[in-house]
């Protein structure tokens, strides 16, 4: 850090590089993020990437058995080191995940879930679509159905993992499991509130909101 400009670390914790790797193994990328944490250190630059996941459930390091698929669908199960409960992904679903060094941002977790709420219920709000963060149960919601789910893991005062939302995702995995460790809690997309804009022009969107939601 002492051989870094003030300057220079301004702009490093003000611009994330964004990386758009498209649909993706979840496995292999997790170990990326990991891998990532690992070597960065006080100049590397924070980076956001945003993709999809074939389907896959995961879950978080205090998930309990209880919540997890109640019949076999054929969709394989993780077992990761995020916060949270299990929640599940597949492609019609923007991941956004958010590679950060907090202690540069000035940010501990909590500010930063409600950072990343904020992006998600201003997107919504562009599409005229009122929605709301839940203190008790993280994560987006329109109504009582949840739109968006978050979670995070910090290693060393750097996060990776990040939020995951529902564009036009299949809803029907969800209904195997109790999402989030909410049992009967329901789960809404982007389709079926009248959204038509693309993947690609909401994954924009989406980085956008972010980027603001950072600064």
């Amino acid at each position: 850090m002492s051989n870094l400009s003030a300057l220079s670390v301004a702009a490093l914790a003000q611009a994330p590089l964004v990386r758009r790797p498209g649909l993706v193994p979840y496995g292999p990328t997790l170990q990326q993020m990991r891998d990532f944490t690992t070597r960065r250190d006080a100049s590397t630059r924070d980076e956001l990437w945003l993709l999809e996941h074939p389907p896959v459930y995961t879950v978080g390091i205090a998930g309990r058995d209880e919540h997890l698929p109640r019949i076999d669908n054929g969709i394989p199960v993780e077992r990761i080191d995020r916060g949270g409960q299990i929640t599940y992904h597949g492609p019609g679903q923007l991941v956004l995940y958010l590679l950060l060094d907090l202690r540069r941002r000035g940010l501990s977790v909590r500010p930063l879930v409600r950072r990343m709420e904020q992006a998600v219920v201003q997107l919504l709000a562009h599409h005229g679509i009122e929605a709301h963060g839940r203190a008790e149960a993280p994560g987006v919601y329109v109504g009582a159905a949840k739109i968006a789910a978050l979670g995070l893991r910090v290693r060393n005062g750097c996060c990776y993992h990040g939020l995951a939302l529902n564009v036009d995702v299949d809803l029907a995995p969800f209904r195997a499991i109790n999402p989030c460790g909410y049992p009967g809690m329901a789960v809404t997309r982007l389709r079926d509130l009248g959204v038509e804009d693309s993947r690609e022009q909401i994954g924009e969107s989406l980085i956008h909101c972010m980027m603001e939601s950072l600064t």
